[in-house]
């Protein structure tokens, strides 16, 4: 990616045991807690943990293609690469759309019970951050891109438990709504750069391929 200095030897990533030893814990973290997460969004009535939980699940989702797709050739990769971009940017302007929506039935969600789910979702992205932390140099467009998700997801759990924060303080739903719609400006500003990374690289391996 543009903006996590991003580089290095993609096909040792392509055959390391380590790691797909990680991309498995990653996908089993992600996809387990997103579920739960889920559950627990619906229970508090916010935005925000919906909106992360649907981060958690497509992130598993995501990574486990790109662990398929670790066999598959350097272009085929690629394209994976962004095939991954295009998903995250869809599950962004979705978030946006729903959040809107519910700007006009806002409800104060449970503030107690929406800062625990945040804070157990950053320790679970900050474990699957380290966990993949050791490859982000070493890997090709798709082992970036699992790498931005991972760190992003970070981020966005520091906001969810800012805005639990608020809500208890304020009493009213807004700050669970914006960062519901932060989280997705992050997922389309995530996107944009797994694209461009995705399509230079295609760019670049058909050039050298033609030429």
């Amino acid at each position: 990616m543009s903006d996590c200095g991003c580089s290095g030897d993609e096909e040792r990533a392509s055959v390391d045991p380590a790691y797909r030893r990680a991309l498995w814990i990653v996908v089993v973290l992600n996809i387990g807690f997103g579920l739960c997460e889920l559950a627990g969004g619906f229970v508090a009535g916010s935005q925000a943990l919906k909106a992360d939980s649907l981060d958690f699940i497509g992130d598993g989702s995501i990574t486990l293609v790109g662990l398929v797709a670790l066999g598959w050739s350097a272009v085929a990769r690629s394209r994976t690469a962004l095939i991954q971009g295009l998903f995250l940017g869809a599950l962004g302007l979705g978030v946006i759309g729903f959040a809107a929506w519910r700007a006009f039935h806002a409800v104060p969600p449970e503030a107690d019970l929406m800062g625990g789910i945040g804070g157990v979702a950053l320790i679970v992205n900050v474990s699957a951050a380290l966990v993949l932390a050791r490859f982000r140099h070493e890997g090709d467009a798709t082992a970036r891109a699992i790498w931005l998700f991972s760190r992003n997801d970070a981020l966005a759990n520091v906001a969810v438990i800012i805005a639990a924060g608020l809500v208890a303080w304020t009493g009213k739903a807004w700050p669970d709504l914006v960062v519901a719609g932060a989280i997705a400006l992050l997922f389309l500003h995530s996107a944009t750069d797994i694209i461009r990374d995705a399509l230079r690289e295609i760019s670049r391996r058909q050039g050298a391929v033609s030429g």
